[in-house]
């Protein structure tokens, strides 16, 4: 069996062997030799316009025997820098690195699902709403269901309060599945879930963890209400004076913007890309796309087909590890993964201070976040 580090080398190497022309998004430097029969591994630079970044695989530090990795799902950055990931392993749910791809922190073995993560900051304190999505890998490699959880804690992992299954206050019925995706936390401390693999409904409450309404699903007489795998759910800041809702309505390829007491707004389309949640700085909009169909209309699940997006306002702008966004007649066109294959899976990314970014990846086989270098 093959170590990490020879996998992560032979990869390495697949992916530079199989690297597409500049023109489709993926620039091969060269190295140069140090010594006989010793190559560097060579620099990819992935993405578009003013939106280019120097890939590395290796960032971040770890032992797969201390802290095994399944699937790294998502993470955000704390008041200190700190980069924090939440993944599904029954060993630990919660990574903390630094910048420089060291180990910090581990905890967690509660959250067998990990999937959702969102930080916020209260006062001079921060703290973590994780999201156990309900489902996870068992032991015998079939996949199992248990009752899905929102908690809030703190960034070392107290447990402040539950959000528990909505069938408890009467919003769902016994037997009704409630497996939520994600968090999001309004200026006021509103507590919006997306049950994105149960009713897809999203589910309001106040700072306290009480009911206040829900909306979203399916077979609304509007359409626009209708949410199709509501995987995600974010506060979109870049209006002044106007915060909106952005849900994922993952299968339709599509951002959904609501009032943040759930008014439809608008849906920005983003055909043949299965996004997952949106994640703002600045005037940017970013995205993990977890698939995309291929150029000849092959599309299966579990199929490497991912990469990430980058928007500035509604417009997209570079999709590192995609193709070049092309848009006609002001239609944006179908985008696709390279064929080099340098994300897997997108599932969300990370923004720092420098606009470097962090790629979390399903599917990826335990594969470690990406840090994207923005050059």
């Amino acid at each position: 069996m093959k170590s990490r580090r020879e996998f992560l080398k032979t990869a390495a190497t697949a992916t530079v062997a199989t690297a597409v022309a500049p023109a489709f998004g993926a620039t091969v430097i060269p190295s140069k030799k140090k010594k006989e029969g010793w190559v560097k591994d060579e620099e990819i630079i992935l993405g578009h316009g003013d939106y280019k970044y120097k890939l590395h695989k290796g960032w971040a530090q770890l032992s797969s025997v201390q802290t095994p990795l399944l699937n790294c799902h998502e993470m955000v950055m704390d008041s200190k820098g700190r980069l924090i990931m939440i993944g599904d392993h029954p060993q630990n749910n919660i990574l903390i690195f630094d910048k420089s791809g060291k180990l910090l922190d581990s905890w967690g073995t509660a959250y067998p699902g990990g999937h959702g993560l969102t930080l916020s900051k209260e006062g001079e304190e921060d703290f973590l709403f994780l999201s156990d999505s309900g489902w996870y890998l068992g032991k015998n490699g079939k996949w199992v269901h248990h009752n899905g959880r929102v908690t809030k804690t703190t960034t070392d992992g107290r447990v402040i309060f539950d959000i528990g299954h909505p069938v408890t206050i009467g919003v769902y019925q016994p037997g009704d599945h409630f497996c939520p995706t994600e968090i999001a936390v309004g200026p006021n401390g509103d507590i919006y879930i997306a049950d994105g693999y149960g009713k897809d409904y999203i589910l309001q409450y106040d700072a306290n963890g009480k009911y206040i309404r829900h909306w979203g699903g399916h077979d609304n007489a509007d359409k626009n209400y209708n949410l199709n795998n509501a995987h995600g759910v974010s506060i979109d800041y870049r209006e002044p004076g106007n915060p909106m809702l952005v849900c994922t309505s993952r299968s339709d390829n599509a951002f959904k913007y609501f009032t943040l007491d759930g008014i439809y707004v608008k849906t920005v389309h983003l055909p043949n890309m299965y996004v997952c949640r949106a994640v703002f700085d600045d005037n940017n909009l970013y995205a993990g796309v977890c698939w995309s169909a291929t150029r000849e209309g092959k599309f299966h699940w579990l199929d490497h087909t991912g990469f990430v997006t980058v928007m500035e306002g509604d417009k997209v702008v570079s999709n590192p590890g995609g193709s070049a966004p092309e848009y006609k007649n002001g239609e944006l066109q179908k985008s696709y993964q390279l064929e080099s294959k340098p994300i897997y899976h997108g599932h969300d990314v990370c923004v720092d201070e420098d606009k470097n970014l962090y790629v979390c990846q399903w599917n990826a086989n335990h594969a470690a976040p990406y840090k994207l270098e923005r050059i």
